[in-house]
């Protein structure tokens, strides 16, 4: 199983993101994350979704997608010409012995403590998925109360692949 994420730029209206969805249901396809919001210009939504399967249908979602109303652009965000980040937001059971090795771990992981409580501590984390995963795993012998992650958003590097949404009024894709 592969996986790749795609960049998706559609047009802000109700309903896209349940027809994207949608085909991905109807077709069986596996999303692994999916994140949405608007981008500088209102008029448009900005989605990355990663999504996990053979090569054949990697591709079968791209062509798919990209074939959807109110779809403007679909591209693959490649690792090396991208840049990707989540967001994690965990919260840990700990006493005030547990408070302190927690704060240690999160300061080696450039992690947020977001609010502290009698016997927990939330700590917020940003990076790759990778970083976050690692994370977790030197939490393994905390109790994790509560977990909540993003989803992959990324962007391409530099200016290259900008997209300019003044270009892309009255054009599908």
């Amino acid at each position: 199983m592969n996986k790749k994420a795609f960049q998706i730029l559609v047009d802000n209206t109700s309903g896209v993101l349940s027809r994207i969805s949608g085909l991905f249901a109807r077709r069986g396809y596996n999303i692994e994350s999916i994140t949405a919001g608007v981008t500088a210009d209102p008029r448009f939504t900005r989605i990355t979704i990663v999504a996990s399967g053979d090569d054949d249908i990697l591709e079968q979602i791209e062509k798919q997608v990209a074939k959807l109303a109110d779809i403007r652009s679909i591209r693959e965000l490649t690792p090396e010409e991208s840049v990707f980040r989540e967001l994690a937001m965990v919260k840990v059971r700990a006493g005030a012995k547990d408070k302190t090795n927690l704060i240690s771990i999160s300061n080696v992981f450039r992690g947020n403590i977001v609010d502290v409580g009698t016997e927990s501590l939330m700590i917020e984390i940003t990076g790759s998925s990778s970083k976050i995963d690692a994370f977790l795993h030197l939490l393994d012998g905390y109790e994790i109360l509560e977990l909540a992650r993003t989803g992959v958003a990324g962007l391409f590097r530099g200016t290259d692949k900008v997209m300019y949404p003044d270009a892309l009024i009255g054009t599908q894709k």
